[in-house]
């Protein structure tokens, strides 16, 4: 057992006392004993215990004494009490306090192991936690990306040395690997933090909406013009302009795109005039970028201006080390937002989640935890509160009937399928899922051949 586990013994009867200090340190826990209710009471003031063991009945100070008294000092401390004259009343009593457990003499050296390796095993789960949080918390306060991956970090590092420098970044990686996240990132850094970020996703709208989103349109332009509408290139004049799946804009946009990267001006929907512009742009996508150069769906020219600086996302998959992190800052979010006293995070839920894939990246993992922040009535998310076909998941080796490894398209299509097939093919419910929107995924079925 943990040697971290520190315990104290509390008991008037020096051959009681005397036993369990032996089997406790033949058990490898750091023990401290006493005879005296008042002198453990002196212990506790000056030093904290993980654990303490305490006879019930005892002159002056008695065991529910140093329970209360315990609990007041070290709230995280567990209690078990000991004593010959159990009753249903002192055992309900001493539960209602706090206590761990309750052992009645003569007990059986078995049973007294068993009682306290599992108080053990919650003690060392709590203080995993705890360090989880406080690991959480001195990442949050230094960076907005809770992460302590090498890859990540690299990163970060470089994400923040290009921030001041206005040079044009491209974000690769999967969807939900936190894309945007960077962009903001590298925003923040940026000498035009003070000035807007502004987001918008290039799949979600046809050519012609598009258009009008970022350019904006003269009074009159077309009908329903009434208003004058600044574009969103307009509106984040001075900051940072965040275009995301840049390889679903139509070819023509992207031609208008270039212009106003490499003059710094455009048109407005209906314009004459010029307008001048002072804008960064941070582009992303989640497709293979030599793939959709070679079949001319992104334009070179286009990629070679906003490919100054280029970041590539790990999947979540690559970054098993900032699982339990990520598991914690969203438990953090949601119990806030649900109003919960959800605390702790079972070490079954965290390994089950560190053994998965997460096709859907972070944004999978966080609707994992939604769900069992919002399933869960006790402080502690168990594995009862995960999806039931994550619980019974297995590790699969991915290959074709004839023995072929498939591509990553493949692998794509086969989930998108999956995902549509359990939802009963509700594509708004699976694209939240895969935490694309609408468009995406219909763009996707149309790439892939897939109809309805």
């Amino acid at each position: 057992m943990d040697k971290e586990i520190r315990i104290l013994i509390v008991d008037d009867e020096k051959i009681t006392l005397r036993n369990l200090e032996h089997i406790l340190k033949k058990e490898g826990y750091t023990v401290k004993t006493t005879t005296s209710g008042q002198n453990a009471l002196r212990l506790l003031n000056r030093e904290i215990y993980d654990l303490v063991l305490t006879d019930l009945k005892m002159e002056r100070v008695d065991g529910m004494q140093i329970l209360k008294r315990t609990k007041e000092i070290s709230p995280d401390t567990e209690v078990i009490m000991i004593t010959g004259y159990a009753t249903v009343e002192t055992a309900i009593e001493a539960m209602r306090h706090g206590a761990y457990h309750y052992l009645t003499k003569p007990f059986k050296l078995e049973e007294v192991r068993k009682v306290i390796r599992e108080a053990s095993e919650k003690i060392l789960l709590k203080k995993e936690n705890r360090e989880l949080r406080d690991k959480l918390g001195s990442i949050s306060e230094r960076i907005m990306i809770i992460t302590q991956d090498p890859m990540m970090l690299r990163i970060l590092d470089t994400a923040r040395e290009i921030a001041p420098t206005d040079c044009n970044v491209l974000i690769t990686g999967e969807s939900g690997t936190g894309k945007e996240l960077i962009a903001r990132y590298i925003h923040r850094h940026s000498k035009r933090a003070s000035k807007p970020f502004i987001a918008v996703n290039c799949g979600a709208f046809n050519e012609e909406l598009l258009a009008n989103e970022l350019f904006g349109h003269e009074k009159g332009a077309f009908t329903g013009a009434t208003p004058l509408k600044e574009g969103l290139i307009e509106m984040a004049s001075g900051g940072t302009l965040f275009l995301d799946e840049i390889t679903e804009m139509a070819p023509s946009m992207q031609v208008k795109l270039l212009r106003v990267i490499q003059e710094r001006e455009f048109y407005r929907v209906g314009g004459r005039e010029p307008v001048r512009v002072d804008v960064r742009f941070i582009a992303a996508t989640n497709r293979d970028i030599q793939g959709v150069l070679e079949s001319g769906e992104l334009r070179q020219d286009l990629y070679y201006r906003l490919n100054v600086v280029t970041f590539h996302l790990p999947p979540l998959s690559e970054r098993k080390g900032d699982i339990p992190l990520l598991c914690y800052h969203f438990l953090r979010k949601y119990t806030a937002l649900m109003g919960k006293e959800v605390r702790e995070i079972s070490e079954g839920v965290i390994n089950l989640l560190s053994s998965y894939t997460f096709p859907g990246n972070i944004r999978e993992l966080e609707n994992i935890i939604e769900r069992a922040v919002a399933l869960c009535k006790g402080e502690s998310i168990e594995t009862a509160h995960l999806p039931e076909d994550l619980r019974g998941f297995t590790i699969r080796t991915f290959r074709t009937s004839d023995g072929r490894i498939p591509s990553l398209e493949e692998h794509e299509k086969n989930y998108i399928l999956w995902v549509l097939n359990e939802t009963g093919g509700n594509k708004s419910e699976a694209a939240r899922i895969l935490g694309i929107d609408r468009v995406s995924l219909w763009r996707k079925l149309k790439r892939f051949g897939i109809e309805d």
